[in-house]
């Protein structure tokens, strides 16, 4: 109680104005924009991680069953009835992919050609990503192929209307190097749809349907995966492992995040990597709270000697210097995550600060604030505080006194 009464005297008491005051505000500040900084950099990363995630959720389902050895299954082998009736499961889909040779007007690339069957709209949020034309890859007996903008421009398609993409594919079980037109199914498929979603995904994949894919790659009544997307408030892992006992030992069931387990482990050391590079920066700006408080004890070294006059031990004067210092570190932590949150808050829901980029998934920074990250933000800096607050006392009043 006393240390903490002498401590707020001492920086907000009316009589005591001087240049340790001054100085100590300075302090507050330039401990609040770091603090801020750093739940504004965690916020913007957030809002980054689940762009991409989001993203990633149009072509990798919340759960998915391939097999364990090979590339394909046969469709027959899975009850897939049986894995729509679990419990959790809202609806399932095949799809065969592999890769494709693609030409139009003479410019070719290769990509993943993505085979779906009718309910793949129901598992995946594809339809939402459609900037042009439909998502529907079959119409009656007509068949149609949806592909990325990117893809579309690196073929030089301009307009839906009247482009086709020829289709190649090597023919499995024969080969001839004499003849080598010969090893490759060729299939015409007019362009029905464009999607936009990021860069790497537009340029790699195209969907047709599950029938033509069989045909082009010569693999009928299979499929490469049957993708399963649970409910919102489902047990996933529980649902995982009811989907495995049906499916047998001959499949293995992959989350989302296990899909692209390396992808999202880099994400988190780039998050934790920004964290600990802004915790330097705040670090080196919390050094000027040990200026401030070597400052202000030299000049009370009179009422340091006047309470130990009056019986004060040097426990007592350190805590009253301590708990200075943590004020001052606790008042610009205050500031700082006010400001932060703030700012946080008003681009995520306002957007205010806009992207410079008109082909950019999205038009203002994505930003999504946590409280965890305020949490943590809060714990790191309390004990750099305490750390620096401790160590300029015990060095400072040893030797005044």
């Amino acid at each position: 109680m006393l240390p903490r009464l002498f401590a707020r005297r001492y920086l907000f008491s009316r009589a005591s104005r001087s240049v340790v005051n001054l100085i100590s505000g300075l302090s507050v500040v330039a401990v609040a924009v770091p603090v801020a900084a750093m739940i504004v950099l965690l916020s913007v990363f957030n809002g980054f991680e689940t762009l991409i995630k989001g993203n990633c959720s149009v072509f990798d389902a919340d759960l998915t069953l391939s097999p364990c050895e090979g590339q394909t299954f046969d469709v027959a082998g899975v009850d897939s009835l049986a894995v729509s009736r679990v419990p959790g499961v809202e609806a399932c889909s095949f799809i065969l992919e592999q890769s494709a040779l693609l030409e139009h007007g003479g410019r070719q690339a290769t990509a993943t050609v993505r085979g779906v069957d009718d309910r793949y709209g129901e598992v995946f949020p594809f339809a939402e990503t459609i900037s042009s034309g439909t998502p529907d890859v079959r119409i009656g007996d007509l068949e149609r192929i949806v592909v990325g903008q990117t893809m579309a421009y690196m073929l030089g398609i301009r307009s839906l209307a009247d482009a086709d993409i020829h289709l190649y594919a090597v023919r499995r079980g024969s080969f001839s190097s004499l003849l080598p037109v010969q090893n490759y199914s060729r299939r015409t498929v007019p362009v029905g749809g464009a999607f936009s979603v990021d860069l790497e995904s537009e340029r790699s994949h195209v969907l047709v349907s599950l029938r033509l894919a069989q045909d082009l790659f010569s693999l009928p009544g299979r499929a490469s995966a049957l993708s399963i997307r649970v409910a919102p408030d489902a047990d996933l892992p529980q649902v995982r492992r009811a989907v495995a006992e049906i499916a047998g030992g001959n499949f293995r069931v992959q989350t989302r995040s296990e899909m692209r387990a390396s992808f999202y482990r880099i994400m988190t050391y780039e998050k934790w990597g920004i964290f600990f590079i802004a915790l330097l920066v705040l670090v080196v700006a919390s050094f000027s709270v040990v200026g401030a408080l070597a400052m202000l004890i030299v000049d009370k070294h009179d009422d340091i000697r006047t309470l130990g006059a009056l019986g004060a031990d040097r426990m007592l004067v350190r805590a009253i210097f301590r708990t200075e210092g943590l004020l001052i570190c606790g008042l610009g932590a205050l500031f700082g995550l006010v400001l932060g949150v703030g700012a946080a808050l008003l681009q995520q829901h306002f957007g205010l600060i806009e992207i410079p980029a008109e082909t950019f998934l999205t038009k203002s920074y994505p930003v999504e604030f946590r409280f965890s990250d305020l949490l943590t933000v809060a714990a790191a800096f309390a004990a750099v505080a305490f750390a620096l607050s401790n160590i300029t006392v015990r060095s400072m009043i040893k030797k005044i006194s």
